[in-house]
C-alpha cells in the first residue's frame, strides 16, 4: 500500500526542501522511489536522512505542484532536518539500502523516531480529490489533456460536494495551474 506522505529534507546550503511523495513499508523499511530528476532524490544521497510527514492540510500537496512549496517547518528530534509544524505524525528516517535506477532508484530507510502530534480524523472525499489532482497536475507533461479534463471533472464534483475552506483553495491553486499550463505550455 502507498501512502501519500510529505518528505522533507535538508539540500546542500541547508534549506528545507519539501515534496509530497507515496511511500510504502516493505519488510520493515520505508521504501521512498522519485522519479529522476528528483531534489529529494539528491538530498537524500548527500545526506542519508529524511523525514516523512503525514498531514491532512492537502494545500501541502497542491502548493507544490502551483508554486506554493515554504510551508513552516520545525526542527527534527533525531535526524539532522525538520518536520511540518502542522504534521499530524511523523517518522525520521535514514537511508539503510539504495537499489539504483536510471528511472526510479528505490530507498529503503530505516526507522529512527516516530511521533504523533494529533489525532488523524480521516480524508474527506474533497480532501482526496485534491490530492488525485495534484498527482495529475505533476504529470500535465505526460498525460492527454482529453485525461485531465476528464479526471479534473469527476474530481471537482467531490470539491462541489465536501470542501471546506482549505479542500477550496488547494482546488483552486490546481485549476489555475491547469489552465496555465494550456495557456504557457509549462
Amino acid at each position: 500500500m502507498i501512502r501519500e506522505t510529505v518528505i522533507t529534507t535538508l539540500g546542500a546550503g541547508g534549506a528545507p526542501y519539501i515534496a509530497p511523495m507515496g511511500v510504502r513499508t516493505e519488510g520493515g523499511l520505508h521504501l521512498i522511489a522519485p522519479f529522476r530528476p528528483s531534489r529529494t532524490l539528491d538530498n537524500l544521497r548527500r545526506s542519508g536522512q529524511a523525514v516523512i510527514n503525514y498531514t491532512d492540510d492537502v494545500r501541502v500537496f497542491a502548493g507544490r505542484h502551483t508554486g506554493r512549496r515554504s510551508w513552516p517547518t520545525v526542527p527534527a528530534g533525531t535526524v539532522r532536518g525538520v518536520r511540518l509544524a502542522q504534521a499530524l505524525a511523523h517518522v525520521e528516517v535514514e537511508v539503510a539500502r539504495w537499489d539504483d535506477d536510471d528511472l526510479r532508484p528505490r530507498i529503503y530507510c530505516r526507522e529512527l523516531a516516530r511521533e504523533t502530534h494529533a489525532a488523524f480524523q480521516g480524508f474527506n472525499r474533497a480532501q482526496a480529490a485534491v490530492i488525485e489532482a495534484a498527482i495529475l497536475v505533476s504529470r500535465l507533461h505526460l498525460l492527454p489533456p482529453e485525461k485531465i479534463d476528464r479526471e479534473m471533472e469527476y474530481l471537482r464534483i467531490a470539491i462541489e460536494k465536501t470542501a471546506g475552506p482549505r479542500e477550496r483553495e488547494a482546488w483552486q491553486w490546481l485549476v489555475e495551474r491547469v489552465a496555465g499550463y494550456r495557456h504557457d505550455g509549462r
